[in-house]
């Protein structure tokens, strides 16, 4: 049915904790789309944190989020001594960090102007600046993307900030100019959209701009992706579904995502049909996640199931927020210890390959996606979202041929740790190898509240 990137699995570093702008941890609501805690800059020189993306790898890492758009390079404006300010070591450090862990840069320039009458004249001054300095050192910028979910800028900075569709349009054909003279291979994406549960692209016509920008582009974009959460944190001024036990084990919930997904499809095909589609930035729960959810065995399912969905629908690359940062990061930024969501990840990328084949359920409780395995035959994934054990009956072409399997369990729903065949997943020292589990049989029925793999 569809072929992913071979980096399909890719995540973000926020650029509020590569910087350290204001975080979601700690802070108990938010202000203009933003936490209102100060993070300390992330330490990238970490070597666990290095083997623990390895593990991960390849990728894309996207750097973006809200404080995109108002981040100084480099140097800091005169008489705002609270600017954000990416400094030169911190882009260098940055830089270095991926070029150790083979990972591939999607970056979010700076759209920055946040008065309407503005838009659609936009000046790439500071940007030019650090397109410059990144030429010069050799370092490698894949994707660019200008602002960051233009449509949302009337939450983030102001109702009299959302920028037109028309003139974004405009905006977005000096930015690939300006990007593409320093960076003649590099990728444009656009427009980043944010999309809510059972909102969609939210207010019409105000937000709903991604139709109307793709229509007026005068140019063929790269990528076409978007943004999406399918559950909001209690944070988050906006709630549509939130994030509780029940609806992150209700199959309904997961189903918004196939819808957004054929919609975009619907409008690429339509005015941008060379285009490749991305989920350009997804996790748990808006605003940082919900604590104590977010990062437990009952944040998994979703996240597996988005990546299966994701894949049967045509989404070339798919970029979790965040690697690390927030109730919803991968891995703990304080203990830098993985949470249940990375051990999905990692099984995920040793086993599912390129090749997304169909497959379907008679109930919506056991989800099925089926792949080509990284090195030969398929590759089944089955998640059970209910709370018994589950018989199954899969076709004479699969069930009689597979050679053994891989299921994740946990103690209870809200358990931080998970389970590999029955035994518990630990970091040690990044000496974590599949070789270390040893397949199972298949049992002929799926284990309560269980996400596995199986071989054939």
């Amino acid at each position: 049915m569809a072929e992913i990137d071979r980096r399909y699995l890719s995540f973000s570093v926020d650029i509020s904790v590569l910087a350290g702008g204001f975080w979601w941890e700690g802070a108990l609501n938010t202000r203009r789309g933003l936490g209102t805690l100060r993070t300390p800059p992330l330490a990238l020189d970490s070597e666990k944190l290095d083997r623990l993306v390895q593990l991960l790898g390849p990728a894309y890492l996207r750097v973006g989020g809200s404080e995109a758009d108002k981040i100084h390079y480099f140097e800091r404006p005169a008489g705002d001594a609270n600017a954000l300010v990416l400094t030169r070591e911190q882009w260098d450090d940055l830089h270095a960090f991926l070029d150790r862990n083979d990972l591939k840069l999607v970056f979010t320039c700076k759209y920055g102007l946040f008065k309407r009458e503005h838009h659609g004249r936009w000046l790439g001054t500071e940007l030019e600046a650090l397109l410059n300095y990144s030429r010069d050192r050799g370092y490698h910028i894949d994707v660019f993307e200008l602002g960051n979910e233009l449509n949302a800028y009337w939450a983030f900075h102001g109702l009299m900030s959302q920028p037109r569709a028309v003139n974004l349009a405009r905006d977005y054909s000096q930015f690939r100019q300006s990007v593409l003279s320093y960076y003649p291979g590099a990728k444009i994406s656009g427009p980043g959209s944010a999309f809510w549960p059972r909102l969609g692209e939210t207010v019409r016509p105000i937000s709903n701009i991604t139709p109307k920008f793709l229509s007026h582009l005068g140019f063929d974009l790269d990528i076409v992706d978007w943004h999406y959460y399918p559950f909001q944190s209690d944070r988050s001024p906006v709630r549509t579904r939130r994030a509780r036990i029940r609806h992150l084990l209700d199959p309904k919930s997961f189903e918004y995502f196939r819808s957004y997904s054929q919609r975009l499809r619907v409008l690429r095909d339509r005015y941008q049909p060379n285009a490749m589609l991305w989920t350009g930035e997804t996790g748990s729960a808006q605003c940082g996640g919900q604590p104590e959810l977010s990062d437990r065995w009952v944040s998994s399912f979703w996240w597996a199931d988005q990546l299966g969905m994701g894949a049967r629908q045509g989404q070339g690359v798919m970029v979790r927020q965040s690697l690390i940062g927030g109730d919803y990061g991968m891995i703990s930024r304080l203990t830098l210890k993985p949470r249940p969501d990375y051990w999905v990840s990692w099984l995920w990328g040793q086993l599912m390959g390129q090749r997304v084949y169909a497959i379907d359920s008679n109930t919506p409780y056991i989800r099925c996606y089926l792949h080509s395995a990284k090195e030969e035959g398929r590759v089944l994934l089955l998640i059970n979202l209910t709370a018994r054990r589950v018989e199954v009956v899969l076709p004479p072409e699969i069930g009689d041929r597979i050679t053994g399997g891989y299921e994740l369990t946990a103690k209870s729903l809200t358990s931080r740790k998970v389970r590999l065949n029955g035994k518990k997943l630990r970091f040690k020292k990044g000496r974590v190898k599949l070789a270390h589990f040893e397949a199972i049989p298949f049992p002929g029925a799926l284990a309560p509240n269980s996400i596995s793999f199986w071989c054939c």
